[in-house]
């Protein structure tokens, strides 16, 4: 009832009137107010799919009234992964806000698997996040940028990537949580490799991950978008071309099915040309070699034709 309250900005004792009024008109318990916390009745159970389709239905409805008016868009919640928590979002918010005067914003920071689970249950309307190995139903996909998989060594090494692939440097290798996204497809290609470094160090943070390497401390699988996040380190570190067949991962805009072409228009090419410029441009004029694979995907294609 609290978390109800909190979401329509109604008090609780309102949630609860409204509640009894549903009941009465249908003649049937929807909760069991027996049950600590109340738990939903068979009843309530079969109607629940009904109540979320219809509020689906006048979300997009209030959505279409202002598709071809962006100026007059009330709210937007959007949801980032970490990559471009630092520099990328707060441009992006203060551009947005002077494109929407009348917008309420709700930015949230989260990891992909959590920002695309949010978008399925329309607890937000724009997501940026990494594309998962399964496909994603329920939702719209905007191609945003290839993220290609290199190695970070300290910057003081002279041993080429397959030393360290291959198991000939003494230094570990420094993982990224296999919970998140960019670990488990990291570990999946080490798997079709048939490589199988020990698992000394795992961690959530990109910051831990190659800080650690910037000490001398081990290497890593990474990407120049979590280069890029790692200013303090990136002096003391080097990128090396994956050996072989490389691989990357792709990062999209995700959106709730319905939500206004027109903000999404202008999500996407803004983050499109923030990227560009403070992102793919700085991280390219060092290490040239990666513009081959590190770049925006065509504002015009879907990501299935690569």
């Amino acid at each position: 009832m609290k978390l109800a309250a909190q979401h329509s900005g109604l008090s609780v004792s309102t949630v609860s009137h409204h509640l009894r009024c549903l009941e009465d008109a249908l003649g049937c318990h929807l909760l069991d107010h027996a049950k600590r916390p109340m738990a939903l009745t068979v009843q309530g159970t079969l109607l629940l799919p009904y109540v979320e389709a219809a509020i689906a239905i006048l979300d997009s409805g209030t959505i279409a009234v202002f598709s071809d008016q962006i100026t007059e868009t009330r709210n937007l919640r959007l949801g980032l992964i970490e990559d471009f928590d630092s520099e990328v979002a707060p441009l992006l918010a203060r551009q947005l806000a002077a494109s929407l005067p009348k917008c309420q914003f709700s930015h949230y920071t989260r990891p992909s698997h959590e920002v695309i689970d949010l978008i399925r249950r329309r607890e937000l309307d724009i997501g940026v996040a990494a594309q998962p190995s399964f496909e994603v139903e329920g939702v719209n996909e905007y191609p945003l940028l290839r993220d290609p998989f290199v190695l970070a060594v300290p910057a003081d090494s002279d041993l080429v990537a397959e030393d360290y692939v291959e198991g000939r440097s003494a230094l570990p290798l420094i993982r990224y949580s296999q919970r998140q996204l960019i670990g488990a497809r990291i570990e999946t290609q080490l798997r079709r490799m048939k490589l199988s470094p020990p698992n000394r160090f795992e961690f959530e943070s990109n910051q831990s991950v190659l800080g650690l390497v910037a000490e001398g401390q081990g290497w890593a699988i990474t990407t120049p978008t979590n280069y890029y996040r790692a200013l303090r380190f990136q002096s003391r570190l080097k990128l090396l071309p994956f050996p072989g067949r490389g691989f990357s991962r792709y990062i999209s805009v995700y959106t709730s099915p319905g939500y206004g072409s027109g903000v999404v228009d202008l999500v996407v090419t803004t983050l499109r040309l923030q990227i560009q410029s403070m992102v793919i441009d700085p991280t390219t004029d060092k290490m040239p070699w990666l513009k081959a694979g590190f770049h925006l995907f065509p504002a015009a294609k879907a990501i299935e034709e690569f």
